[in-house]
């Protein structure tokens, strides 16, 4: 494993977001939280209304919650 891949994964959250319900809502909020400082990979799971995003350093839960409204949705648990 080399060190750069080290340093762009060493935090990495879940969080449950409500009213996505097709692929141009999963690519809305890849988009938005993708855009935060740090954030190396957003995985969203439409089945079950799961964002997972891998990052540098732990993101701050209101910036992510801050990103998904932007993208017309809601995080309803981290």
């Amino acid at each position: 494993m080399s060190l750069r891949h080290k340093e762009n994964a060493v935090a990495e959250t879940t969080y449950t977001v409500t009213g996505m319900t097709c692929e141009h809502c999963v690519r809305s909020v890849t988009e938005e939280v993708g855009k935060l400082d740090g954030v190396s990979d957003v995985a969203v799971e439409l089945s079950s209304g799961t964002v997972t995003i891998t990052s540098a350093a732990p993101v701050r839960d209101e910036d992510v919650r801050e990103a998904v409204e932007e993208a017309g949705y809601t995080v309803s648990a981290a």
